[in-house]
Parts: structure tokens; C-alpha cells; sequence
């Protein structure tokens, strides 16, 4: 199984005044910064000290990671700034920004991933913690968020790019079931209607277990408008994707959705993934092209064993 892991730069790699602009912002000088491994980014992800004992968790990039790294940060800043204070979700302490390098300065949350593949007591905490949090977030507190809808609607007309032009390679059930599939992804962009803020991309890495049993959310640039059940759904997914454990249990148990629902956004998102695995990496990110293969051939015979209950 493919871990979420990229190839990341380190503090010692930021421009003298991108750490002295994050210096300013804690107020004392870095004594130490510890990497951290896990997810996607190019930019750093350190764990930093200052020389009077405050902590923080910083992240930074510039356009010759990625050149869209930057405008995630961004907006991850917006949008974690305008979230209220709960528990879940680390505090922004500040941002710098010269225009070219983007730094966030966060709350530091003590804790570890969840273990992948999962195991059964992590799942229910965090299955309920994002009912918490879908609780705490509805109605839609952060001005000017996108809907669900709108964010995803490029990605569940997966199947119809696929339509338009099918590899080789496609799954024969897929390919057999195409019109289906294009239906049940259009079903599945008008089931995310709704008014909690969502954090849509739930995965082990953007999930923080502190020394407590409590739970941390963290990783927020891709939040929109929609279901309360969806970050559960994405749970699902991402147990799923690392196997061993009755996802539509999981589902019964920690969401009150339709299920037909449920089906449809898988399809949808099954789309997504099946037609972005096919594509060429993305530069500075090149471990994202094998999860989402990773994600297809989990995501597609669920979607199928759904479809024949």
C-alpha cells in the first residue's frame, strides 16, 4: 500500500527571511525544528521550538515546489483563520506571505497518524469526532465557502472523461457499466448539497491521535460547503483503501444518509480517482499518481458490491 509521503524541503532550506518572518510571528528565535513525515506537500512540515520553550507547527512553500502549493496555503490560511476555536482543528497563530513564499504558523499538536491499516478503536474516535465537528460547523460559519457541489464537480465527471476517451486498461465491469457510472456520479454531485463546513479530504495523514484518545483535524485548504455526513464517507474510503474492516458497517453506524446517497458519491469519487490515476504526475508531487490508482482499485469493487445489494 502506498503511504502518504512526498518529497518534502526542510527548514533549513527556507530563505533567511522566511524564517525570520516566521520568527517574528512566535516572537522568539527557532532553537529547533524537527521534519515531520507524511502527506503530499513539497513545502516543509516542522515541528518548531523557540529558545523560550514555545511551540509551533509550520508549513511553507514556494512555486518552485509546486506552483499550486502556494495558492493551498493560501487558502488554507483564509479558511483556518475564519473556522471558530474548537478543539478539533490546530489555531492558526499567523501567516507569512511575501508574494512568493507562503509560510502558516499553527497551533503545534502533540499526537501521532492513526495507524494505517486501521485499526477498529481508532475508527469509532474518529468517527466521532467528525459528528463533533460536523456539530460544531453547521450552520456554515466561514463567509464565502464554496459549495461542495461546485468543488467537486470537476472531479465526478470522471467517468465521462473516461467515456470519451477509455484506456486500455479499464476495469471490464467499469467499462461495461459506463452510462450507469455517469449517472450515478451526477446523483452523487447533487447529494453533497448541505451547510456544514466539510474538511473533503479525510485521509490517516490529515488526522492527528493526541496522547489523550482526542482527535486533531488538520490540513483544511480543500474545506467547502456540504453534507455533514461526508467526512465520514471519506473515512470510509480511506479504511477501505487500507483494508480489513466493514466500511458499510462503518457507515450504518456513524451517519444517518441515504444510502443511495452514500452510492452515488462513491461512484462519483471511484470516477475521480480512475480517470486522475491515468494521468501524468503532477510535478513536485510524485507519489500522489500511485494513491490514486490505490484509491481506484479499492473504491471501484466496493462501489459494485454496493450497487448488488
Amino acid at each position: 500500500m502506498n503511504q502518504a509521503h512526498g518529497g518534502r524541503i526542510g527548514w533549513r532550506d527556507l530563505p533567511d527571511t522566511v524564517r525570520r518572518g516566521v520568527q517574528d510571528i512566535l516572537g522568539g528565535q527557532v532553537a529547533e525544528a524537527v521534519s515531520q513525515p507524511g502527506g503530499f506537500s513539497p513545502g516543509t512540515a516542522d515541528r518548531i521550538r523557540t529558545a523560550d520553550g514555545r511551540r509551533a507547527f509550520v508549513k511553507a512553500v514556494s512555486p518552485a515546489q509546486n506552483e499550486h502549493s502556494p495558492v493551498l496555503h493560501r487558502r488554507e490560511g483564509r479558511i483556518t483563520a475564519a473556522l471558530p476555536p474548537v478543539p478539533m482543528v490546530p489555531r492558526l497563530l499567523g501567516v507569512f506571505d511575501d508574494g512568493y513564499w507562503v509560510a502558516l504558523v499553527l497551533e503545534d499538536i502533540a499526537g501521532c497518524h492513526p495507524a494505517t491499516p486501521w485499526a477498529a478503536g481508532q475508527i469509532a474516535v474518529v468517527a466521532r469526532t467528525l459528528r463533533a465537528l460536523a456539530a460544531e460547523l453547521t450552520p456554515c460559519p466561514v463567509p464565502d465557502l464554496p459549495a461542495a457541489a461546485e468543488s467537486f464537480a470537476n472531479d465526478f465527471a470522471g467517468w465521462r472523461r473516461i467515456c470519451d476517451d477509455p484506456p486500455g486498461t479499464l476495469d471490464p465491469w467499469a467499462a461495461a457499466h459506463l452510462e450507469l457510472l455517469c449517472e450515478l456520479a451526477d446523483g452523487g454531485l447533487a447529494a453533497l448539497a448541505g451547510d456544514t463546513v466539510v474538511h473533503s479530504d479525510i485521509r490517516a495523514d490529515n488526522l492527528l491521535i493526541q496522547p489523550d484518545g482526542t482527535v486533531a483535524v488538520v490540513d483544511w485548504p480543500w474545506a467547502c460547503r456540504g453534507p455533514a455526513w461526508l467526512d465520514t464517507l471519506l473515512l470510509a474510503a480511506n479504511v477501505r483503501l487500507h483494508g480489513g474492516h466493514d466500511t458499510d458497517a462503518l457507515l450504518d453506524a456513524h451517519t444517518a444518509a441515504d444510502s443511495a446517497q452514500l452510492t452515488a458519491v462513491i461512484a462519483g469519487l471511484a470516477g475521480y480517482f480512475t480517470d486522475a490515476a491515468r494521468l501524468p504526475p503532477q510535478p513536485g508531487l510524485p507519489t500522489v499518481l500511485a494513491l490514486q490508482r490505490d484509491y481506484a482499485r479499492a473504491l471501484l469493487p466496493w462501489l459494485r458490491t454496493r450497487l448488488a445489494a
